[in-house]
C-alpha cells in the first residue's frame, strides 16, 4: 500500500508562473544565476537566494541559519504581495512535461514518510550524512518543499486512463521555458482525488527516481519532531512527483579521468586486454549494447567489450557497467578506489551534447573518458529491492522538476 495525500498548495498565479518556477539554483552558472536575479523579480531563485550580492560562500552555522531565515522572509513576502496562492482546497495535480522527443505525465502529490521508512519507498542511493543535516535545518526553518521528489511505480491503466482524460481538459498552467520544455499541470477534483488515492493503496511499492537527500531529510525532520511532540499533520509527509516507470528517461553518467600514475599506452592497453576485448574505432559513438564501454584515450577511440568471467549477471551491484568499470579498470590501473572524493574523476551525463565532453578532453583537463551504456529501470529497481547501492553518477533520470509551481507547506 501506496499512501498519497492531497494538499493545499502555495502556487504562483496564472499570469505569473512562467515567471516564478525554475530549476533548481544549482543548475545554474553563478553569472546565469545573477543575471536572472537582476532580471525577473518574480523567480522563486529570490527566494531561495536572497540578497545574492551580500551573502559569502561561507557555510559557517551562523551565517546560514541567517540566510535561511532570509529564505523564510522572502518566501513570507511573495506571498504577501500576491505572487503566490493558497488553495481552498486540499487536491492532487496533474503536471505534464513535453520535450522534443517525450512527454512525461504524472501526479504531484504529498507522500508518506512513513512509507519510506517502511522501505516501500525504496531507494538505490546512499545519502551524505552533512548534507542530510543541512537539508533538515532548511526544512526546518523555512517550512516547505518546493521540489518534488521524483517517485517511479508500475503501469497501471487505470490510473493512465484517468490522467488521460484530465489532460483532454484546459490546464490551470501552460507554458514553454527557455529550454523549450512546455509545462502543463491540472487540478483534479475531489471524486478523482478519492479514486487516484485508492490507486496507489493498491501499489506494493514506489522507487526513488531523483531527490534521495531530499525525501531522506523530510524523514529525519519528521523524526526529530515527532521525538520532541512538536510534529505537524503535514511533516508527516513530502512533496513528489509520481510518474509511470515506463515513461522515464535514464541516462548514463560517463567518466572523465585524470592520469596521475604515468603508466605508457602499451602497458595500459595490456592491462586492459586482461579484461576486454579491445577494438579501435574511427571516431566516437556511443556503446551498442550493455557491457561494452566506449573509451577516449591518447586521441584514439576504443570499444571495450567486457569478457564473460568479470560479468556476475545474477548479482545487482557487480553486474553493472558503472561497478565493473570500477572494479577492473579505475581502481586496479588508474588507482581511484572511492568516485565520491577523488579529484582526477570527474562525471559528465549523456543528455549532454557529445561535444561538451570532446571539449573537455581537448582542453587537457582529463587524459581519459569512459562512455558507458545507460542503465534500465529494472536493474535499478532489482538493487533497490535488494536494498544495495547504485555506485556514484550511475544515472541521470528525466524528467527534471521545476522549483516553485507546487509548494507543500510541512508547517501545518
Amino acid at each position: 500500500m501506496i499512501n498519497i495525500k492531497p494538499f493545499r498548495a502555495l502556487r504562483p498565479y496564472r499570469d505569473k508562473v512562467h515567471l516564478v518556477a525554475t530549476r533548481p539554483f544549482y543548475c545554474y552558472k553563478k553569472s546565469v544565476l545573477k543575471a536572472k536575479l537582476r532580471s525577473n523579480p518574480y523567480t522563486f531563485l529570490q527566494i531561495i537566494n536572497p540578497n545574492f550580492d551580500l551573502l559569502g560562500g561561507s557555510s559557517n552555522d551562523t551565517e546560514y541559519t541567517n540566510r535561511l531565515n532570509l529564505v523564510k522572509s522572502k518566501y513570507a513576502e511573495y506571498i504577501g504581495k500576491d505572487v503566490l496562492k493558497r488553495d481552498k482546497t486540499p487536491t492532487l495535480y496533474v503536471y505534464r512535461q513535453s520535450k522534443k522527443n517525450h512527454v512525461f505525465t504524472g501526479v504531484i502529490a504529498a507522500s508518506s514518510i512513513e512509507d519510506y521508512n517502511l522501505d516501500k519507498i525504496k531507494k538505490h542511493e546512499a545519502t551524505i550524512t552533512s548534507k542530510e543535516e543541512l537539508f533538515t535545518k532548511y526544512l526546518n526553518v523555512v517550512g516547505y518543499n518546493a521540489e518534488p521528489v521524483l517517485l517511479s511505480h508500475k503501469t497501471d491503466e487505470e490510473l493512465n486512463n484517468i490522467l488521460i482524460q484530465i489532460c483532454y481538459e484546459r490546464p490551470e498552467y501552460e507554458f514553454t521555458t527557455t529550454d523549450e520544455v512546455k509545462h502543463e499541470m491540472w487540478l483534479m477534483d475531489e471524486a478523482e482525488c478519492a479514486l487516484t488515492v485508492q490507486i496507489f493503496q493498491k501499489m506494493d511499492a514506489c522507487y526513488i527516481a531523483d531527490g534521495h537527500h531530499r525525501i531522506a531529510s523530510s524523514g529525519l525532520l519528521h523524526q526529530a519532531r515527532k521525538s520532541n511532540n512538536t510534529q505537524t499533520s503535514n511533516d508527516g509527509y513530502f512533496l513528489s512527483f509520481l510518474i509511470d516507470e515506463k515513461e522515464l528517461e535514464i541516462y548514463e553518467y560517463n567518466r572523465l579521468v585524470k592520469n596521475t600514475t604515468n603508466f605508457d599506452r602499451n602497458t595500459f592497453l595490456k592491462g586492459l586486454g586482461s579484461n576486454f576485448t579491445i577494438l579501435p574505432l574511427i571516431s566516437y559513438r556511443k556503446p551498442y549494447h550493455e557491457h561494452e564501454i566506449v573509451m577516449f584515450f591518447e586521441d584514439n577511440w576504443y570499444s571495450l567489450a567486457c569478457k564473460a568471467e568479470i560479468i556476475e549477471p545474477n548479482h545487482p551491484v557487480r553486474s553493472l557497467d558503472a561497478e565493473i568499470l570500477t572494479n577492473f579498470v579505475l581502481t586496479p590501473l588508474l588507482g581511484i578506489s572511492d568516485l565520491k572524493t577523488d579529484r582526477n574523476v570527474g562525471f559528465i551525463s549523456g543528455i549532454e551534447p557529445e561535444n561538451n565532453l570532446i571539449r573537455k578532453m581537448l582542453k587537457g583537463k582529463f587524459d581519459l573518458a569512459f562512455i558507458l551504456y545507460p542503465i534500465r529501470i529494472d536493474q535499478i529497481k532489482k538493487v533497490a529491492d535488494n536494498k544495495m547501492i547504485m555506485p556514484p553518477k550511475s544515472t541521470w533520470i528525466e524528467p527534471k522538476m521545476r522549483s516553485g509551481l507546487t509548494i507543500y507547506p510541512i508547517n501545518e
